[in-house]
């Protein structure tokens, strides 16, 4: 099989999660891959290994409570920014958006970085005066 480019890497990681398809994850994720999640803050939880980070995103594209919305891809090489919304309710104001850092290497993800506007967490410098 031929390897495969960051781009095509990307797109079928982004299908897993809008198709709901967790066998769409199979064969993109690299033995050594490294997750951030966006939570707990301020540094998210991470995930180390393969199977670890798998399963770790099985669990978000079989939850149907939370829906990912890919809103914008940029390709950079083996480098790649996925700007997103993440629905965790059915009301107006149950989302947040962010990005994931995506590094893929001989067509396998082996880094993914993931960050979040989170409302009400952080005081705005204009709230504090500064």
């Amino acid at each position: 099989m031929a390897l495969r480019t960051t781009t095509e890497v990307i797109d079928r990681f982004n299908h897993a999660f809008t198709a709901r398809d967790t066998t769409a994850l199979a064969g993109l994720i690299a033995e050594d891959c490294v997750m951030e999640s966006v939570q707990p803050a301020p540094t998210g939880e991470r995930v180390e290994g393969g199977a670890a980070c798998l399963a770790w995103w099985s669990t978000l594209i079989e939850d149907r409570t939370s829906r990912f919305e890919p809103q914008e891809v940029v390709v950079a090489g083996d480098r790649a920014t996925i700007r997103w919304h993440f629905h965790f309710g059915t009301g107006p104001s149950d989302w947040v958006e962010g990005v994931n850092l995506m590094h893929v290497r001989n067509g396998l993800i082996v880094e993914a970085l993931g960050y979040s506007k989170t409302a009400g967490e952080v005081p705005l410098a204009t709230e504090t005066g500064a």
